[in-house]
């Protein structure tokens, strides 16, 4: 076998076994973004199924998403600063953890799309333009 080959494979064992885990529960240390967070183990989570706008200059397309951006970073500070979460791992993504995140009884994501400083983000589909709106 090649070793393009190996790796995929490797890599899809990885990931069903991340699936196979059960939820973990851990503290959030620090909110870097209004979709990724770091607990206090130092492991970094992505929010799975969401998107935020981005925050850096290099990264936003505009300066309406950096306001979005700074909106649900806050929005997710408020949420998640100092709490315990249960997160569900599915995936990993850019060095850190994709997961399905809980705060008490809530779903996380959710939380952040209904407070309207997220969108829903389906798997495999292209990154959101949040600069579409401040462009209409």
């Amino acid at each position: 076998m090649s070793t393009i080959v190996l790796r995929l494979l490797a890599g899809c064992a990885a990931l069903l076994l991340i699936a196979a885990a059960p939820p973990d529960q851990g503290r959030v240390g620090y909110v870097i973004d209004g979709d990724t967070f770091r607990l206090e183990s130092g492991e970094r989570i992505r929010i799975a199924g969401i998107d935020a706008a981005e925050t850096q200059a290099g990264q936003a397309k505009c300066r309406a998403e950096i306001a979005l951006g700074r909106a649900a970073t806050a929005r997710a500070r408020t949420l998640l600063d100092g709490r315990n979460v249960t997160v569900m791992r599915v995936g990993c993504s850019h060095n850190r953890a994709v997961a399905r995140v809980r705060l008490a009884s809530r779903d996380v994501g959710s939380e952040l799309v209904a407070s309207g400083v997220a969108r829903w983000w389906p798997r495999r589909q292209p990154k959101l333009d949040w600069c579409a709106r401040s462009r209409s």
